[in-house]
């Protein structure tokens, strides 16, 4: 019998990529327009004010961060996991007409769930909830996405023929499993519809509205152990789960220590979980929780940076391959920034820094250098090196590739220097005061000196989104380029796949 390699079906890692990259434009789209509004508030009414109420910024913002998080972020994990699982796992999902089902039935359910967020949040159904807005019946299709998602990865693992499970495999279990009890939890609510006032009359309200079983503290608690683990397992440990398989694939270098990823991956798991209280500071929640909020953030900087250094030291040896490939560039500097990011988030949870810190755009700041500059890059680096072997063709053109790296590290730079000005001159206008202790400037004092940084920041989103753009007209013409056949490309390890 002839020895033939696998063949992968790539069908589902092809609808989520497309996925991907659509919903990328429309969040950094509306990110972009939310950045120029805070500059110049005028483009509320940019569509007259009969239809304000759906172009202003409360309207606007958690479309754009639903759109980045749930939308482009989870697409991206999506596209690797059913391009990465069959890889290191040695199998195929064509071997499985049950594996094929459930692939694209997770695909077609999640973008149902899509178009029934963007609906809902665009007519203003939302339970005000950061990160966590959808009303029940969204919230149970999520539910019932997810655990699809997790039958295809669990079966995907089942009849696999490679019985060590690599690295990245560890990542992505860990993504299902965290993302699911967090979800679980955070979003426990009683449709109003079912709920009674204390007198016992019927509340009333409609239909899709809910409330939180939890209340006041409570479900402060509750609501940033899920937003800050939210970014745990959506923002870092997919991401890690890439950049394991593919910079040892682009480079064909092997990790530097096996060990020190899973030393990371464990420190990852204990210590991020309690790192959550650091958004709660000086807030009505005990003392004691958000010193251990603070504590267990500066811990989190062990893991975070084993993950960082260990990725880095990945190309000791070969760090011309920076220079010769955009690739390289893109995912290294993404290392570099989740450096940045995980040192700088521990130094902001710190309660003396945090009294400056907290309410201004240098919180801001942190959240976009971390998903502009890691997140970003690292989706965007995997879909590049996934393309040519999903397409059997060539990458259209490096060249653009380059100037695309360039534009956006552009980007990145200007938005979070002039986020981390403006935070800092926030806090330190807030708290100062005169010779009588009245403070010395009013609100809008603040507003007004903030204005060039906020168009700074507007101009650095918008350099990002034309990045994107090139990137997805790279792709598009990636799909008619010239034929290769993937024993044309490198093939380094890991896992030999």
């Amino acid at each position: 019998m002839e020895n033939r390699p696998l063949e992968y079906d790539y069908t589902v890692t092809k609808m989520f990529m497309f996925t991907t990259i659509a919903l990328g434009i429309v969040g950094m789209l509306i990110g972009v327009i939310l950045a120029f509004q805070l500059a110049f508030p005028g483009l509320n009414l940019m569509l007259g004010e009969g239809l304000a109420e759906y172009t202003n910024f409360s309207r606007l913002r958690p479309l754009h961060t639903d759109a980045v998080i749930f939308g482009f972020t989870l697409s991206g994990v999506f596209a690797t996991w059913y391009y990465v699982g069959q890889r290191v796992l040695k199998v195929s999902m064509a071997e499985s007409r049950l594996l094929m089902l459930l692939g694209k039935l997770h695909f077609w359910l999640y973008l149902i769930t899509v178009v029934a967020v963007v609906v809902s949040l665009f007519a203003g159904v939302t339970t005000s909830k950061e990160y966590a807005e959808f009303e029940w019946p969204i919230d149970i299709a999520i539910v019932i996405v997810w655990v699809i998602f997790g039958l295809s990865m669990f079966g995907l693992i089942g009849i696999r023929r490679e019985k060590s499970l690599y690295i990245s495999v560890w990542y992505y279990i860990a993504t299902f499993l965290g993302i699911a009890m967090l979800y679980l939890f955070n979003n426990m609510e009683i449709p109003t519809m079912l709920a009674s006032a204390p007198d016992g009359s019927h509340v009333g309200g409609n239909w899709w509205h809910s409330i939180s079983m939890y209340a006041g503290t409570n479900d402060a608690l509750v609501q940033w152990w899920y937003g800050h683990n939210a970014v745990a397992f959506g923002f870092t440990v997919p991401i890690i789960a890439m950049i394991y398989y593919f910079l040892p694939k682009e480079s064909g270098q092997a990790i530097y220590s096996y060990k020190l990823s899973l030393l990371s991956f464990w420190g990852l798991m204990f210590v991020y979980l309690w790192a959550g209280g650091h958004h709660l500071l000086y807030s009505t929640v005990p003392d004691w929780v958000q010193t251990m909020g603070s504590i267990f953030s500066i811990i989190l900087i062990l893991p975070s940076w084993g993950s960082a250094i260990n990725m880095l030291l990945t190309m000791k040896g070969e760090w011309q391959q920076v220079a010769a490939s955009p690739l390289i560039k893109f995912m290294v500097l993404a290392s570099t920034f989740y450096m940045f990011s995980t040192l700088e988030g521990p130094i902001q949870a710190i309660k003396s820094v945090n009294a400056i810190a907290h309410f201004t755009d240098w919180i801001v700041g942190h959240v976009h250098d971390g998903v502009l500059g890691w997140v970003g890059f690292m989706i965007m680096a995997a879909l590049f090196h996934m393309a040519p072997r999903v397409f059997k063709r060539e990458i259209y053109s490096k060249s653009l590739m380059t100037a695309q790296f360039w534009i956006q590290t552009l980007g990145v730079v200007l938005y979070f220097t002039s986020m981390w000005i403006a935070g800092i001159t926030q806090g330190m206008m807030w708290r100062a005061h005169d010779e009588f202790g009245n403070l010395a400037y009013s609100f809008i004092d603040t507003v007004t000196v903030l204005h060039p940084y906020y168009t700074i920041r507007g101009v650095g989103g918008l350099l990002y989104l034309v990045g994107f753009l090139m990137f997805t007209y790279n792709i598009y013409k990636t799909m008619s380029a010239r034929p290769i056949e993937e024993s044309e490309l490198q093939s380094a390890s890991p896992m030999g796949a």
